[in-house]
């Protein structure tokens, strides 16, 4: 039998002590950074809430597929717009149709993917805005996610799988957007509007690579109540 003191007893004691209050400490960090959804309620999606826009001039099925779960959606800076009276740049995009906000707080989430050589595109946005046509616009140039064309979201996002997360709290004016649970960036909205959520390829006025692509999987729709 091994005879322990009263002294080293209440050492050890405490160490666990510690190290329980460590560990919680640990999960309550990792809960939050794993569960962003947290609050928020899921919006049921079927197909119909998924309305794809791309070039008017070519068939869905030459822009892009769907198999396995897995969106993939393409399209080539000499395309055409959308519809035939838009002056806007070429896309291939799902709008998040059924689910236009003025309030709240809303949140996207989905698994994204860009394959190497994709650049000036934008992958994911809010669009709709009190100022301007959108809320935030979410750019890969050379692999890197950019807020526009200004501000570094997040490196190296070429050839692999991430989680994207936008969280935008129209009555506050915030709007943040975290890449695989982490934050990469939060600002101001542009005030509120008709918004909803888009994703997929949307070429960007300049800097464009010729052919440009992004899929997308698991795209949830939530909403805080």
């Amino acid at each position: 039998m091994v005879v322990i003191s009263t002294k080293c007893y209440n050492l050890l004691i405490s160490f666990a002590f510690v190290g329980l209050i460590l560990l919680e400490n640990i999960v309550v960090l990792n809960g939050a950074i794993a569960d962003l959804t947290y609050g928020f309620v899921a919006v049921p999606l079927t197909e119909s809430n998924f309305e794809i826009q791309k070039p008017y001039d070519v068939p869905l099925e030459q822009r892009h597929s769907f198999e396995n779960g897995v969106r993939r959606l393409w399209v080539y800076a000499d395309d055409k717009p959308h519809n035939p009276s838009s002056r806007t740049q070429p896309r291939t995009e799902v709008r998040i149709k059924g689910l236009d906000y003025t309030s709240g707080v809303w949140q996207f989430e989905g698994y994204g993917f860009v394959p190497n050589g994709t650049s000036g595109a934008t992958v994911a946005q809010i669009h709709g805005a009190s100022h301007g046509a959108t809320t935030i616009i979410l750019r890969i140039y050379n692999g890197d996610m950019k807020y526009y064309n200004r501000d570094l979201v997040a490196k190296n996002l070429y050839d692999k799988w991430f989680r994207l997360n936008i969280i935008h709290d129209v009555d506050r004016g915030n709007v943040a957007v975290f890449i695989d649970g982490i934050k990469k960036f939060q600002g101001k909205d542009k005030g509120p509007g008709d918004l909803y959520f888009k994703c997929g390829v949307y070429a960007a006025p300049a800097n464009i690579s010729y052919y440009m692509e992004s899929r997308w999987k698991d795209i949830k729709i939530y909403k805080k109540y």
